[in-house]
């Protein structure tokens, strides 16, 4: 599954970057927006920090389906291309169809704010590379939202759609996990939960054990200044 990291601050991205296995960077208009400053440049900086290679997810500002084309486009043109930024477009009708045209015109579209195997259905229908189910939002509203990523991924198995899931809205590392195992593409994670999934107390535990015995043995030396 990918693990693509959710946030714009700069510092956190250049630290994930180097040491975590992302697969890319998502934004949206209130990651952004926490951001503050000339917002152009601070995308330009993450497309920078990332490499151009990698994926790099921005939403639209735009709500009437003419502009959603053009802002859409000019957001692909500015930051990358066609395979490596995904324009995400919320859930709704305009959403569809904008999506529809923008797909068929060879762009990746992320329909985002999804809460429903309805909609992802629809949006896998119009072309989506990807669709967003947000896990924890629908927790929070006492509906099963990895049971939902679960239902969608069966229905996208069963359709044989080229869509992907890039589940979304994570409060516990564990929700994580349970969405990887639904057999889902991608995760948008943000940098706690991340961090949450590599850190383990018994991990630090064993490695303090280890440079303890070392030392112990061998003192300051290391194995490499002994070769």
């Amino acid at each position: 599954m990918k693990l693509i990291l959710d946030t714009a601050n700069l510092s956190d991205i250049r630290y994930f970057n180097d040491y975590y296995p992302i697969d890319g960077v998502t934004t949206n208009p209130t990651i952004l927006s926490r951001e503050g400053g000339d917002i152009v440049a601070h995308l330009h900086e993450i497309r920078k920090i990332i490499g151009p290679k990698k994926e790099l997810h921005i939403q639209v500002t735009e709500t009437e389906y003419e502009k959603i084309l053009e802002e859409a486009k000019a957001i692909v043109k500015a930051f990358g291309t066609k395979e490596t930024v995904c324009v995400k477009i919320p859930a709704n009708d305009v959403g569809l169809r904008a999506t529809k045209t923008l797909a068929s015109e060879g762009y990746r579209i992320t329909v985002t704010a999804v809460l429903s195997a309805g909609q992802a259905l629809l949006a896998a229908n119009a072309g989506a590379a990807y669709v967003a189910p947000y896990v924890s939002r629908l927790e929070n509203i006492g509906a099963d939202g990895v049971g939902t990523v679960a239902e969608i991924q069966e229905i996208f198995d069963a359709s044989g759609t080229d869509t992907k899931i890039l589940a979304a809205s994570f409060k516990t590392a564990r929700e994580v996990l349970d969405v990887a195992l639904t057999g889902a593409g991608a995760a948008t994670v943000s940098a706690d939960v991340m961090k949450r999934l590599l850190a383990h107390t018994t991990t630090d535990t064993s490695i303090a054990g280890f440079a303890a015995d070392w030392e112990k043995a061998f003192g300051k030396k290391t194995l490499g200044s002994m070769l």
